[in-house]
């Protein structure tokens, strides 16, 4: 798995529209972040952060994961389209043996592995399963209704701010699926430096104080 920020909103922006609710002045160049948080997270004032916008490149997640990703509707979703993905296995050689370490490795760059022996060697042969279907010229529109949900893809996720602490709160729970656990601490990791006091309260919460 692999999370990248790709663009973010300025924190100047939220600043301006706090100003702009009691008739203020704000520095342009230098954000209140006191106010910012005092606002947002003290008062639950949180339209504010709703012009807090953050683009996210996410790749190597399973499609089990993003089914529960696009749950979270007050964001935007470009999905990398299976026609591409099924493309690449047909090309492939057949993945003949679990415990062959090539053919792993080459089944790898596919599947999300749950550390599940039974698990993971019933979706090894679910790919060559797959690969076969593609080889045979069967249309990518018909054969993607053999994916495993392991199944890796990418995409680019853009949420602002307010959605963005929801996601936190319920993702990085102990309840949440274990990968789209290990998501949510890479989103979190990504964020800005200067934008992490906003979900400090729930990374604090959900992780550190549970380490």
């Amino acid at each position: 798995m692999k999370v990248e920020l790709k663009h973010y909103t300025p924190l100047t922006v939220t600043d301006q529209a706090i100003s702009k609710c009691w008739d203020k002045e704000c520095d342009p160049n230098n954000p209140n972040t006191e106010k910012i948080n005092r606002v947002a997270n003290k008062f639950k004032h949180k339209s504010t952060i709703e012009h807090l916008v953050y683009s996210f490149e996410i790749k190597g997640i399973s499609r089990a994961v993003l089914q529960e990703l696009a749950r979270h509707r007050i964001a935007s979703y470009s999905v990398k389209s299976t026609r591409y993905t099924l493309k690449e296995l047909k090309d492939e050689e057949p993945f003949n043996d679990y415990n062959n370490e090539l053919d792993f490795k080459r089944a790898s760059k596919y599947l999300v592995w749950t550390g599940n022996h039974n698990v993971d060697i019933t979706v090894f042969f679910m790919l060559e399963d797959l690969r076969s279907l593609v080889k045979e010229g069967i249309s990518n529109d018909i054969v993607k209704y053999a994916l495993p949900e392991s199944y890796k893809t990418e995409l680019m996720w853009t949420i602002n701010a307010r959605s963005l602490q929801n996601f936190l709160e319920l993702r990085l729970d102990k309840s949440a699926l274990w990968e789209i656990q290990n998501l949510a601490k890479e989103i979190y990791k990504s964020l800005p430096e200067d934008h992490k006091f906003l979900f400090e309260e729930i990374w604090n919460k959900k992780v550190k104080l549970k380490d």
